[in-house]
């Protein structure tokens, strides 16, 4: 028992790099939560409790290196927070293969936007967070809590996409809203799973050292590395879960 412990923290660190550089660290948590007994439903509401510490953690490393989210982060949380109660509530009953299915076919369309996309350096680009982009952006983020209520898995990449693609965010501070944003839904998704009774506590609060401890490393190394390595590692992360997603879903 005490090494599927140890295990859990270290599947929890990796996870929590992958949350932060890309997103798709819970692909690597969930199986591993139904392996060791849990029922999808229940391994999918403990998983909250995991990504809800590693987030106190991320946002904390973002602010110590001086990366600045609000308040635009709070707007786009508390949008993406409602939609999380409606994801939140459909996944307490519900099967999650046909979502899978759907999120192989997003990343794919993130990957591609990423590689044919020249403007790599969102440094140089305006930043657009008012008017129309910034209704866009809230409409988007509701429905991408609709998502993350329901799964967690790969709701990083759609943050990412929005951030950058109608905001202009570089991707350095896209990643630092992106813990803020995912922080304020979890806290509603996570009541919901808890009302209902789809919480291990054991298991969420040892993977959650792990989420934390891999959150807090990677929110600063990536402000020090910048834009390039965030791109590069969305590219791999991506194309390897879109076909983890289409082709190896039960």
């Amino acid at each position: 028992m005490e090494l599927e412990l140890i295990f859990l923290v270290l599947i929890g660190f990796v996870a929590g790099v992958i949350n932060i550089l890309a997103g798709g660290g819970s692909l690597l948590t969930l199986p591993m939560l139904i392996f060791l007994g849990l029922p999808p439903s229940i391994a999918n509401g403990t998983n909250r409790v995991a990504i809800f510490i590693q987030n106190i953690f991320s946002i904390s490393g973002f602010r110590s290196k001086g990366v600045n989210t609000f308040p635009h982060s709070i707007y786009f949380g508390i949008s993406a927070m409602l939609g999380a109660i409606i994801g939140a509530q459909i996944a307490v009953d519900i099967s999650g293969e046909l979502f899978n299915k759907i999120l192989a076919v997003i990343m794919l369309f993130v990957v591609t936007y990423l590689v044919l996309n020249r403007r790599t350096n969102y440094e140089d680009l305006i930043e657009r967070v008012t008017g129309k982009y910034l209704w866009i952006s809230l409409i988007l983020f509701f429905f991408i809590g609709i998502y993350g209520g329901f799964i967690q898995a790969g709701t990083g990449f759609l943050i990412l996409l929005v951030l950058s693609g109608v905001n202009h965010f570089s991707l350095v501070k896209s990643n630092a809203v992106k813990v803020v944003v995912a922080f304020i839904y979890t806290i509603s998704a996570l009541a919901i799973f808890i009302y209902n009774d789809q919480v291990n506590w054991k298991y969420g609060l040892v993977l959650s050292v792990g989420n934390a401890l891999g959150g807090w490393f990677a929110s600063r190394w990536s402000v020090k590395k910048g834009d390039g390595l965030i791109k590069v590692f969305l590219v791999i992360m991506v194309s390897v879960m879109a076909i983890k997603l289409w082709f190896f879903t039960d």
